[in-house]
């Protein structure tokens, strides 16, 4: 479609989002329930078709050559998909977070205050390889209420297409408007500038969810509230009196589970005082595991198998099978050392003296901060959030995994009984 179609198309899918969701802001928790069910249901009976649609997102994505982190997060199988209709049965058994009520107070007039959940009105979601984002956004914003506007990268637009198609049924089936979630169906970029322009008033919030260069785009060119979240430069510090077996078995985890999501681990920091004890069985688990390791002169002293990182690798958000490894004179340096190379994501320490996890916990900016446990916990669903829509790293309005809840802002609500103001 030309320039002036795109226009009318883009701005015909935020009108309807925005009529869907004064529907979905009076919509009840059982309607909303049976949505989100029904929703489900029909992600597993289309599992074949969702699968198929994979298979020809992944011939094609190959050939584009792309990284075997993009490919990991693209990929879906008969158990991710039964994750994804999971994840949506358990956003929709949490609590309703629209018309909870946050605080309640009476002040010595009379007057009774209450301060009240409500949904955003229309999100506007872009994301890149991740099908299961198509999913777990749809289901986090009908379950809050919210229409939502999604733009699903163009290697995965046909995985995206299936699923969004199954998520459209089930809505359908509750009752409520099928524009309630509704997918841009086309891979044009100038599709992403004129979301992000807002569709003419009609988009509350943006919340992209990719690599830098898109996270960057969005917050350059937004002119509506974007929630994001940075790059996962997470860190996992052993302390000196870390239970070593422990620690290997957890930076096993929070590095290779997956490699390729924002909440692995891509440095290590590890106490000087324990270093040339603790580091080669480390270091050699993680080789053996198919890890690269990269670290400073002392690391490399204990290991052949770990060449000298440079100072571009303690910035880099690998997403593969690469550790940094970086020796630390004590928790002081180690706190130094996140502080300078992080990206307020996730970072966790391992040690048994609980003044200095307390001390970890407390000191370290990052929106999420882990004690003796596997960085890889960075999920909404670990959460106990069923889904999340992102992480997000900054500091106004919602801080690390954003579910359900957070897509949510308050009103006022103020009881009178005839006061009048002097």
């Amino acid at each position: 479609m030309d320039d002036t179609q795109l226009k009318t198309y883009m701005n015909a899918l935020g009108q309807s989002a925005r009529k869907a969701a004064r529907s979905l802001r009076l919509a009840s928790t059982e309607t909303k329930n049976l949505a989100l069910n029904a929703m489900a249901r029909e992600i597993e009976l289309a599992q074949k078709d969702i699968l198929s649609a994979n298979d020809k997102d992944m011939k094609l994505t190959k050939q584009k050559g792309l990284s075997a982190a993009m490919l990991d997060r693209l990929k879906l199988d008969a158990d991710r998909v039964k994750s994804i209709a999971k994840g949506i049965k358990d956003i929709a058994a949490l609590p309703d977070p629209v018309g909870q009520s946050d605080e309640n107070w009476t002040r010595p007039n009379g007057l009774a205050f209450s301060k009240i959940r409500v949904p955003i009105g229309v999100i506007g979601m872009i994301y890149e390889s991740r099908p299961n984002v198509t999913a777990d956004a749809g289901a986090l914003c009908l379950k809050s209420g919210n229409a939502c506007i999604l733009r699903a990268g163009s290697e995965s637009q046909y995985s995206s297409g299936a699923i969004h198609s199954a998520l459209a049924r089930g809505v359908k089936q509750a009752g409520l408007p099928e524009e309630s979630v509704q997918l841009i169906n086309t891979t044009d970029r100038a599709a992403v500038g004129l979301l992000l322009g807002g569709l003419d008033q009609a988009v509350d919030l943006i919340i992209p969810r990719g690599g830098k260069n898109l996270i960057a785009r969005v917050q350059r060119d937004a002119r509506v509230p974007v929630l994001a979240h940075l790059e996962g430069l997470c860190h996992s510090y052993i302390h000196a009196e870390a239970d070593l077996e422990m620690a290997r078995q957890i930076l096993l985890n929070a590095k290779l589970r997956r490699t390729g999501v924002c909440g692995s681990t891509e440095t290590l920091l590890i106490d000087t005082e324990i270093t040339r004890k603790a580091l080669p069985d480390i270091a050699q688990a993680l080789i053996d595991a198919g890890c690269e390791l990269r670290g400073d002169a002392l690391a490399c002293e204990t290991h052949p198998g770990i060449t000298l990182a440079t100072e571009t690798d303690y910035f880099t958000e690998h997403l593969a099978a690469i550790l940094n490894i970086k020796t630390v004179a004590g928790i002081d340096a180690a706190l130094d050392h996140i502080e300078h190379y992080g990206s307020g994501h996730t970072d966790a320490i391992i040690t048994e003296k609980m003044e200095i996890a307390e001390r970890f916990l407390r000191d370290v900016d990052s929106a999420i901060v882990i004690h003796n446990s596997s960085t890889q916990f960075a999920d909404g669903g670990e959460f106990g959030f069923g889904a999340e829509i992102g992480i997000a790293t900054g500091r106004l309005h919602a801080r690390g995994p954003v579910g359900a809840q957070h897509l949510t802002t308050y009103k006022y609500a103020v009881r009178g009984n005839g006061q009048t103001r002097p």
